[in-house]
């Protein structure tokens, strides 16, 4: 294994190395486009490259941290990709296309700390971030593998707390972000959090024009302590204050995802805590998500009546609110099911 992955590096410290080998810093544009433009994955077939830098390129970087272990399409053409880190750890990212975009939901870990009680993705338990290459590794393999070869949007959505890990996952942004890569517009770009409300208040003041997207999935601190371990460090007070500011500092709109679980949190006594808790905050929007099921977590979602009724009371109460349908049910595309699915006959 050569030394270092050239994925995960800007294009800054592209131009650094190269002019450590005494070659002109333009031809860091030049790898950059072969690598997120052109989709190529050997140096050798970078031909307006001099033979020395090649020769180079191949002696002290490689091009994927990642491997591809299997792809799963879906009849609604969502496309899961299981991939596998050099420490053979099992990585999710996920395809979904729509009309004129494709958006990519990308892991920021392995495995989750913060075991939220409809989540696939703590089961088998936290193991550690993914590096940033990694990360921009997923996005490339999403890219590579679309009829399009082209990236509309990016959802940091994946298996883990994006703001657990939020170093590696702000040079992600950057880099997707830049012209020189996938050119995504930050404001294609959503961060999902949990509610680290201190990663929170960090984001905002970077600079960056991303979406923010909180779990919320309830709104008494009871039931969402039940659902959210989280919500016993960071309660809901402290977390709709925090959401408010973010969206006051940065002028973005912010989106709260409900899954909504039959039985704990879809009647209409939780929606009209909703309205309350909602009350005055002008850029939000609500997300509803009937539950994925999960064998290993015995919860499903409410009947449709239900589901529509939930709905229509938070229209009728002036909360911007949207309906999302699962996407890629029928090949496990809920976070983490297809990597504990792979695990167990992994290690069986």
């Amino acid at each position: 294994m050569n030394s270092r992955s050239i994925i995960g590096l800007t294009i800054q410290e592209l131009e650094q190395v190269l002019r450590g080998w005494k070659q002109e810093a333009f031809r860091a544009k030049q790898i950059f486009s072969w690598v997120y433009k052109k989709g190529i994955t050997d140096f050798a077939r970078m031909s307006d490259l001099p033979r020395d830098l090649r020769k180079s390129l191949e002696e002290n970087f490689y091009l994927f941290d990642l491997k591809l272990v299997k792809v799963l399409r879906s009849k609604d053409r969502t496309a899961k990709f299981l991939l596998e880190a050099e420490d053979k750890s099992r990585i999710e990212a996920v395809a979904i296309p729509a009309e004129k975009r494709l958006t990519g939901c990308i892991s920021t870990q392995i495995g989750c700390k913060f075991s939220c009680a409809f989540c696939a993705s703590g089961i088998s338990g936290f193991k550690r971030n993914l590096t940033v290459a990694e990360m921009v590794s997923e996005a490339l393999f999403l890219k590579n593998n679309s009829a399009q070869q082209k990236l509309t949007h990016l959802v940091f959505m994946g298996t883990g707390e994006p703001l657990d890990n939020y170093e590696n996952v702000l040079k992600a942004i950057r880099l997707v972000n830049s012209p020189e890569t996938f050119h995504i517009g930050a404001r294609r770009i959503t961060i999902s959090t949990c509610g680290i409300i201190p990663g929170m208040k960090k984001l905002a003041g970077e600079g960056l024009q991303v979406e923010l997207s909180i779990s919320l999935h309830a709104a008494d601190d009871k039931t969402r302590g039940r659902l959210m371990p989280v919500n016993k460090k960071y309660p809901l007070k402290e977390l709709i204050a925090a959401a408010k500011g973010y969206s006051e500092k940065t002028g973005r709109q912010i989106t709260f995802e409900y899954v909504l679980i039959k039985g704990v949190n879809s009647d209409l006594q939780n929606a009209l805590n909703l309205v309350k808790i909602l009350k005055g905050m002008k850029l939000a929007k609500v997300n509803l998500i009937p539950a994925n099921p999960v064998k290993e977590l015995a919860l499903e979602p409410p009947a449709k009546k239900d589901i529509l009724l939930f709905r229509d009371y938070l229209l009728k109460q002036g909360v911007n609110v949207t309906l999302r349908m699962p996407r890629g049910e029928d090949i496990a595309a809920a976070c983490g099911q297809l990597r504990l699915r792979d695990e167990k006959i992994y290690h069986s």
